[in-house]
């Protein structure tokens, strides 16, 4: 697939390299279904293999940002063998990991409501920015269900704490709430606040080398839980060998000494 196949999300890319992804199925919520699924793994994919894109930015059409699983969708898995169910809730998890993994910068702009799967995508973001009025909820156990899929990146990006209470309880929470406890970094008191804050953030990346980011993002993935130990401290002394040595490293340390902007500064 590529942007003109896809009928439930739209994807523009700037010159400057701004990939924007946004969910399209506004007349419920931006609910997940089996092919807004697939239509996402395509785009993180194929947006993953472009070096000229060095930001994704994901956003909904309509009055919510996602209110998780569709309800259609829901009651034909209920009909499903448990074989159907794990290939359906495989194809969620991949979806979920390339977005997760993917080496430029992610930033969810999020407003309305983000629930379940929806919640899920803002924590496998790098960045999000919710509107204040923004409601969130890991709604699952009301249904008899648990967030299983989304709980690894729920989980990176709250703590096992807040995500073990927010999901047994099923509590809805505003953005403020979310901010507290990790789920998302700013908050927005109104629209021009948030497109305020989305610029902020895109200088911030188009001034950072786009390789150094891509290996930042490795470095959390990799290092997140592990103790602090001298294998630790051996393979991150490694790590920065090989970045002072990059093409990346060199210039980025060229331009500071020499004080001019570096090669890949916007």
């Amino acid at each position: 697939m590529r942007d003109s196949e896809y009928d439930l999300i739209k994807f523009d890319a700037t010159r400057a390299g701004v990939a924007i992804v946004t969910l399209n199925r506004p007349d419920v919520h931006n609910a997940f279904n089996a092919e807004l699924i697939a239509e996402l793994t395509d785009v993180f994919t194929m947006i993953a293999d472009q070096s000229s894109i060095r930001m994704m930015i994901l956003r909904g059409e309509g009055p919510s940002f996602s209110a998780g699983a569709d309800l259609e969708w829901m009651k034909r898995a209920a009909m499903h063998t448990r074989e159907e169910n794990e290939a359906d809730a495989e194809r969620l998890a991949e979806m979920l990991q390339r977005l997760y993994e993917m080496p430029q910068m992610t930033l969810a702009l999020v407003h309305g409501t983000a629930m379940g799967g929806g919640a899920g995508l803002v924590a496998a973001c790098d960045v999000a920015i919710a509107m204040a009025t923004t409601s969130f909820r890991f709604s699952e156990v009301r249904l008899g269900l648990t967030p299983a899929t989304i709980s690894p990146f729920v989980i990176s990006a709250i703590g096992p704490r807040w995500a073990r209470a927010l999901f047994v309880t099923a509590e809805s929470f505003d953005a403020a709430y979310a901010e507290r406890i990790g789920l998302v970094q700013y908050v927005a008191q109104s629209s021009d606040q948030m497109a305020e804050l989305e610029e902020h953030i895109a200088k911030l990346v188009f001034a950072a080398a786009p390789g150094a980011i891509a290996e930042s993002k490795k470095l959390v993935r990799d290092l997140a839980g592990r103790p602090i130990d001298r294998e630790l401290a051996h393979k991150t002394a490694k790590r920065i060998a090989a970045r002072r040595s990059s093409a990346e490293g060199k210039e980025g340390v060229a331009a500071f000494l020499e004080k001019r902007a570096p090669s890949w500064k916007a």
